[in-house]
């Protein structure tokens, strides 16, 4: 990691699985705007893709909530990490990418709305979950964009519906990460 200004508790880092693509001010940046400044006000250090979209958006609402930032970007794009990242893990591939950022969320895991890399995300830290290669902990899908794929899920596996939590707003957070 490149240190920047700011310490970051790793013990105390989120990870937050979000789009590049958001329209900004829009109802998903404004989401993940607000993910990022109560985990930040919860005590939290954020780690996502570190690139534009509900990235830069949770990554600017932790940051003016006075929270650290990582972020984990690709040598597979040529974009450079959103302002608001106080430290950057560089990565050479996308399953490194995912990886890593799934290391980092010590604390749990936060997913916002999102398409296929969002998925993915959500669906590797579940499985590594579910088998115990990592410990147990939290893992929040925002709003009911992914109430369909988690029911569906926990349909077809009962005993891994217990890995996963549907939060309706930023504000049922606290619920899931106490404050720190």
């Amino acid at each position: 990691m490149e240190d920047q200004p700011g310490e970051i508790n790793p013990d105390h880092m989120i990870g937050v699985f979000g789009s590049g693509q958001a329209e900004p001010q829009g109802q998903q940046w404004r989401l993940a705007y607000d993910v990022g400044k109560t985990l930040a006000e919860l005590g939290y250090a954020i780690a996502n893709g570190g690139y534009g979209g509900t990235m830069e958006a949770s990554a600017k609402g932790a940051v003016e909530a006075g929270g650290g930032v990582v972020g984990v970007t690709c040598k597979a794009w040529k974009s450079q990490a959103n302002k608001y990242v106080s430290r950057t893990v560089v990565t050479a591939h996308l399953p490194e990418r995912i990886a890593t950022l799934i290391k980092l969320g010590r604390a749990g895991y936060v997913v916002l709305p999102g398409a296929t890399g969002t998925l993915a995300e959500l669906a590797w830290v579940w499985e590594m979950c579910f088998k115990g290669f990592i410990s147990a902990r939290p893992i929040v899908c925002m709003g009911q964009f992914w109430r369909p794929l988690v029911d569906m899920m926990s349909e077809i596996r009962p005993s891994g519906a217990e890995f996963v939590a549907l939060a309706g707003g930023p504000e049922e957070l606290a619920g899931h990460f106490p404050a720190v």
